[in-house]
């Protein structure tokens, strides 16, 4: 376990959402992060270019439909979120993080919600 604070990262992630903030998300990830999107199949992204084309659209859905932290938890070897867009989707994300304090990788999946589609995440 890294002496930083990851739940505090994983907080700062919220916050970049919550303000639909690219350039302090992006930062928050390391340089050859992964994102792992299950929610509509499976789409890898890696590295800052690819993040940034994943993320730009979806933080201007969560800052005008709003984003919602329901739950945050300390996993075996990262952290584990649970979040709400409109208050109603609800999103899993695991993060696992570099030894130089970053977002080394997310994994984000539906969060149990009934029939609604994951398309938000």
């Amino acid at each position: 376990m890294s002496d930083f604070d990851q739940m505090g990262l994983v907080i700062d992630w919220v916050d970049a959402c919550r303000k639909g903030d690219l350039a302090m998300l992006l930062d928050l990830y390391a340089d050859d992060a992964k994102l792992e999107c299950t929610c509509n199949g499976t789409q890898i992204y890696r590295g800052r270019g690819e993040l940034e084309t994943y993320w730009g659209p979806k933080l201007s859905a969560f800052s005008s439909a709003g984003f919602g932290l329901e739950e945050i938890h300390p996993a075996q070897s990262g952290i584990d979120l649970e979040y709400s867009v409109a208050g109603a989707l609800r999103i899993r994300a695991s993060f696992r993080f570099s030894a130089e304090g970053k977002i080394h990788s997310t994994l984000c999946e539906p969060a149990q919600q009934g029939s609604h589609d994951c398309c938000a995440c």
